[in-house]
């Protein structure tokens, strides 16, 4: 491992910690450098993983970890033998099934290896350890090839010796428990690497007191009832009411690499791919893509504060993105509830998808107090619509919400006059985009009282110059006006910069200094 190309980077894709609370576990990956140079490796002052950046080689350097340089996107590498528990599930494994695991008992420092087999493990649990950054607890799943292990909610069986509330509302469950009794919050835990399906009415289970139960219709594939410090990692999550759940007593939530999609509940509007209203959540380099069929949520809904979503592409939910008010005064009352970045992602409004609005930034309750407030950051997007009629780039809720709208690439295949930026309220600045010709203020007969749409300059033309738009290669090509043509990133968002891009499908790829003239969410 490079330790200088680590260390040069470490500050940049994953240091925010100061500005959004949520401490990162490169941090520990930056703690273990010592280990990875000679030091001893013992769970007692060592971390169990390292994160690979990718760290691209330079030169004549060696490339030890045989990425070849192709790759930014972090990977969780875990170290067994820095564990002082290891379980692993699976055919001729010590465990046969998730269900013979005493999560009951787990401590800190344990790593839950699942591993994959051809029918699906129909398994449910809860997880409330107190762990540490150094001796996390991690339920990892062990692929074959490309196919992670499944955990099945659809009639699944939940280990007799726990004792939770809330069973019919996830398979996996984080925090709110009375067995295992854990008087502290739940923290640093990490689900990575499976398959989680199979929860919403329609499907049963056996809980812990051994009757069966359907799922609810908030049900979810992960409830984060509580806990701190909480990472879901390049898992599938699908077929459930809500895809993923967290709750205001969860803070510092990263949602990192997953594919999430196939969610919902038909012909309601209150059930998403992922619904959340944590202290300080990301989402980065996720796939987000439609719900089920006759599904009408969203496909990202967020309460939190400290909110950014970065690098990911989201696809064909009602909204793409639905940032509204918390019900909790601990979260609006927190300094990053007012700020939101949203920044390097791809959004698509297919035609037809539900609401004409893509994003949606403010409240969606009665008490207005409480909604969002401050700025909103969105830059570097690609946003594409391919809907046949009106396509509305953002609702704000109130007029004390600004949008700084700048270096994105707003694309309408319709046409501009089909393009409205606002539906009518808040202040909007927009400034170096690429915006069809003729786009609109609003749709709406005009802006409400006091609302603005400042035009500070931007890029317009037919076709932004996309290098394949049938085959969704939204890379700018040769000709393209969007080259060149982005403006500095302002010193509000000196501690977000735009540093990677997205790649298909759930990773992500370092941008090069020399593209960040380009607008949009790719360089050229």
């Amino acid at each position: 491992m490079q330790v200088k190309n680590i260390k040069k980077r470490i500050s940049k894709i994953w240091g925010w910690a100061e500005c959004c609370m949520l401490p990162l576990f490169i941090i520990t990956g930056l703690l273990l450098i010592n280990a990875c140079n000679g030091g001893s490796g013992s769970s007692g002052d060592t971390p169990p993983a390292v994160i690979n950046n990718g760290d691209p080689i330079q030169g004549d350097e060696e490339d030890e970890t045989g990425d070849e340089g192709d790759s930014a996107t972090p990977v969780y590498t875990w170290n067994p033998s820095a564990f002082t528990h290891v379980y692993d599930v699976g055919p001729g494994k010590q465990y046969a099934e998730p269900g013979d695991v005493p999560w009951e008992n787990l401590e800190p420092s344990t790593l839950v290896r699942i591993y994959y087999r051809t029918t699906p493990y129909q398994a449910k649990w809860v997880i409330n350890v107190a762990a540490t950054a150094l001796s996390p607890v991690v339920v990892l799943g062990i692929p074959e090839g490309d196919q992670r292990p499944i955990i099945s909610g659809d009639d699944a069986i939940t280990r007799t010796e726990l004792d939770y509330w809330n069973e019919v509302r996830s398979i996996i469950k984080i925090g709110g428990s009375s067995i295992p009794d854990n008087p502290d919050v739940p923290s640093h835990i990490y689900i990575q690497g499976l398959d989680i399906r199979s929860a919403r009415p329609g499907y049963q289970f056996t809980d812990d007191a051994g009757n069966t139960q359907e799922y609810s219709t908030n049900a979810a594939a992960i409830h984060i009832e509580e806990g701190s410090d909480i990472t879901v990692h390049d898992c599938l999550i699908h077929d459930a009411a809500n895809g993923l759940f967290s709750g205001s007593a969860s803070s510092r939530v990263r949602i990192s690499g997953n594919y999430v999609y196939g969610n919902g509940i038909e012909d309601s509007i209150y059930q998403h791919n992922s619904y959340t209203e944590s202290l300080g959540i990301v989402f980065e380099y996720n796939h987000y893509g439609p719900l089920r069929a006759g599904c009408l949520g969203n496909n990202l809904k967020d309460r939190s504060s400290g909110t950014i979503i970065r690098y990911n592409w989201i696809e064909a939910g009602n909204r793409q993105l639905d940032l509204v008010e918390t019900d909790y005064d601990h979260i609006a009352n927190d300094p990053a509830y007012d700020e939101t970045f949203v920044y390097g992602n791809v959004l698509i409004e297919p035609d037809g998808a539900g609401n004409s609005q893509i994003m949606h930034y403010g409240g969606d309750g009665g008490d207005t107090d409480m909604y969002r407030r401050g700025t909103l950051y969105f830059y570097h997007n690609t946003v594409v619509s391919t809907r046949s009629g009106n396509t509305t780039l953002m609702r704000l809720s109130t007029l004390d919400v600004t949008a700084l709208v700048f270096n994105n690439i707003i694309y309408a295949s319709a046409g501009g006059g089909y393009l409205a930026i606002t539906s009518g309220n808040g202040q909007t600045e927009l400034e170096d985009n690429w915006l069809p010709e003729d786009w609109q203020l609003t749709h709406e007969s005009d802006l409400d009282p006091g609302a603005t749409v400042a035009d500070l300059g931007n890029i317009e033309g037919s076709t932004p110059g996309f290098l394949d738009f049938s085959a969704q290669d939204f890379h700018l090509s040769s000709g393209s006006l969007a080259r060149g043509n982005a403006g500095s990133l302002p010193t509000d968002v000196a501690n977000y910069p735009v540093e990677y891009q997205y790649v298909q499908h759930q990773q992500i790829e370092i941008r090069s200094l020399e593209s960040l003239v380009d607008i949009g969410a790719f360089g050229y």
